[in-house]
């Protein structure tokens, strides 16, 4: 009975929105289901705008990766572009879906609400990308830090199982939660409101923020603060070799240890800034501060978190070169880096491979 009563009064509060954001129809088989209006409808309309935008560009960026033949090398750097490319296919799907008053009845609008007005496989995607960036700089760290150890231990299949644990965890951390916390009332879809027990809802919101946020930023900062160390200790060894001054090695290891500054810096920057309002939105409605999805404060946090996953593919601009005299498809693929290069971070791949060949210069 008590859990009865802890989903109803979940549903109240999720049930709560400000004077003329939704408006209440009325179908042929009279069972109400809602609309959106005002603010919401604005929103919905710009994420399927972003969203578009996102899958264009992750699309373009996917196709420069295959055209250079840098799928083989970056496996998880094109993971990321698949998973940001899914993620934003589904931020199309799913709002576009919302800007349509459709009625939640039998077992379609059922699996309907449960799958895409939730927003489940559009967080799927979400989540699994977060975990690919913390494997993508663990494996930057492991081939910097450890080269040495990289390159006798870490194989194909390792990388392979990491980008298959990226999406099986997508899946995994967010089908139960979603099944859990959703359900459809009078032809209305509640996602991740509906708690049988309210001290769930708080620890799930809880381990969220601390997942999804705290940790994957403090693998960050560790992982890109050791790189740094790393390049600046090679930089005083070359400097120390240096006799006559700054060489042309030394000036290009300068301007490599600039880079990953820049890189890591922009890097844990970004995703502090984009994730946080999220993240902390959620984890206080999840501790019952009269909070909800439909207030006009969470469209903005989440509008932030949704630009940054459209605008993912600011890590992958540089993975192969343009001839000065191109062929036909090299044209076409110089013409896609040259849009991708747009993007505002910058990415270090190329600058950590430049320093392992430095590395086994010096090594030589």
């Amino acid at each position: 009975m008590s859990g009865d009563v802890s989903a109803a009064s979940h549903l109240s509060v999720a049930m709560t929105t400000d004077e003329g954001e939704m408006t209440q129809t009325t179908g042929g088989t009279g069972v109400t289901s809602s609309s959106l209006r005002g603010a919401p409808l604005y929103f919905a309309c710009f994420v399927v705008v972003i969203g578009i935008v996102g899958t264009v560009a992750n699309g373009l960026v996917l196709y420069a990766l295959v055209a250079s033949k840098q799928h083989r090398k970056q496996e998880l750097i094109v993971n990321q572009n698949a998973l940001d490319l899914y993620s934003c296919i589904f931020l199309v799907v799913t709002y576009g879906l919302k800007l349509f008053n459709i009625n939640l009845t039998g077992s379609l609008g059922y699996w309907l609400c449960m799958l895409i007005k939730s927003e489940n496989l559009l967080w799927c995607g979400v989540y699994g990308s977060m975990v690919n960036l913390t494997l993508i700089a663990i494996e930057r760290y492991l081939k910097v830090v450890h080269a040495v150890w990289s390159k006798n231990k870490l194989r194909k299949w390792m990388i392979y199982s990491g980008i298959a644990i990226a999406w099986i965890s997508g899946i995994v951390h967010q089908m139960p939660v979603a099944f859990e916390s959703s359900a459809v009332i009078n032809g209305a879809c509640y996602g991740f409101v509906i708690w049988k027990n309210p001290v769930d809802g708080v620890a799930y919101g809880i381990f969220y923020f601390l997942v999804a946020y705290v940790i994957v930023l403090l693998i960050f900062i560790f992982c890109y603060g050791k790189i740094l160390m790393a390049i600046r200790h090679q930089a005083s060894v070359m400097a120390g070799h240096s006799t006559t001054g700054p060489s042309t090695a030394q000036t290009q290891s300068n301007k490599i240890q600039a880079n990953v500054i820049k890189t890591m810096i922009l890097v844990c920057a970004f995703y502090a800034v984009a994730w946080f309002p999220e993240s902390t939105y959620f984890l206080l409605m999840s501790l019952k501060l009269n909070l909800t999805f439909l207030d006009a404060g969470y469209y903005v946090v989440l509008f932030i978190a949704f630009l940054y996953i459209c605008t993912n593919l600011r890590r992958h601009q540089k993975h192969s070169e343009c001839s000065p005299k191109p062929r036909r498809s090299t044209s076409k693929l110089c013409l896609i880096l040259a849009f991708v290069r747009i993007t505002f971070i910058r990415q270090n791949t190329v600058t950590v491979s430049l320093y392992l060949r430095q590395s086994v210069h010096l090594r030589h």
